[in-house]
């Protein structure tokens, strides 16, 4: 059984990232204290990167709070300054209200707790692409693990209903 009290100093991170942009460290703060219905992670995002690509939830709600540095808030076709102490609300939304963190510091990491609501599946649209995005929590595994059924394609892109069922 998972503990239900994890201090900051003691979470668990896994690097990620992409290209020259995208770099950040995660812990899924949610898996390691048991939570069921809401989920929870840290970020820490380096300066002059950003965490993840331009999203915005169809299903799920985020909340964030700022508990180290500096940045931006990217939410919409808006940039928003944030800093240590800012909470921040993204319901449910499409492509106009779609968030991104960026730190635009030169020195300084940035660091965000993340709180989510954890409703199956969710779509996530990604504005600058195309992209959209579909996520099912699949349960544990027989490793106990958590599994996820993720799919990333573009509208238009789908195959048909009945193709290969001739």
């Amino acid at each position: 059984m998972s503990r239900p009290i994890k201090n900051l100093d003691e979470l668990q991170y896994f690097p990620m990232g992409n290209g020259e942009r995208f770099a950040c460290r995660v812990s899924l703060v949610g898996q390691q204290i048991g939570a069921q219905k809401l989920g929870y992670n840290v970020t820490i995002i380096p300066p002059g990167k950003r965490a993840f690509p331009c999203h915005a939830h169809r299903v799920n709600e985020e909340m964030f709070f700022v508990l180290e540095g500096e940045g931006e808030m990217r939410l919409g076709a808006e940039r928003h300054p944030i800093r240590r102490g800012d909470m921040i609300a993204c319901p449910p939304s499409g492509p106009e209200s779609a968030h991104q963190f960026i730190n635009t510091s030169e020195t300084t990491e940035l660091k965000v707790l993340s709180v989510s609501t954890r409703m199956s599946p969710d779509l996530v649209e990604y504005p600058d692409t195309g992209n959209f995005g579909v996520v099912a929590d699949l349960g544990p595994g027989a490793d106990g693990k958590p599994r996820l059924f993720r799919y990333v394609g573009r509208d238009g892109e789908s195959r048909d209903y009945w193709e290969g069922n001739e």
